[in-house]
């Protein structure tokens, strides 16, 4: 009932910069949290950085200091600004939604991914 989607991924060089979009769409009343995972082939997901609705940030701290995170609520969508990528910054990037439908049912919503390859 909340559809995610994300842009913005692709190939860029050691020390560019990338951002990533995701849009939330349906049957939405609020939205608490809204973040970015990152997953690398043969390793687990991990968070990536985290944003509620209060505005309040945090980061990995792998990315602290070179992501920012942030959100345009009149949009329902959430941004991943990344900067001085590096190699093992390579992975696929998923957001994930949470917050409560107009039914007030709670969701927690996933996007489909998107990759970022960064070049040495």
């Amino acid at each position: 009932q909340v559809q995610l989607v994300e842009s913005g991924g692709g190939l860029v060089q050691a020390g560019g910069s990338l951002r990533l979009s995701c849009a939330a769409s349906g049957n939405i009343f609020s939205i608490n949290s809204m973040a970015w995972y990152r997953q690398a082939p043969g390793k687990q997901r991990e968070l990536v950085a985290r944003i509620y609705s209060g505005g309040t940030p945090n980061y990995a701290d792998s990315v602290k200091g070179r992501f920012t995170i942030s959100r345009d609520n009149t949009k329902n969508t959430v941004y991943l600004q990344m900067n001085s990528l590096n190699s093992g910054d390579t992975a696929v990037y998923y957001c994930d939604v949470d917050g409560r439908l107009s039914t007030g049912a709670r969701y927690d919503s996933w996007g489909q991914g998107t990759q970022v390859t960064v070049s040495s």
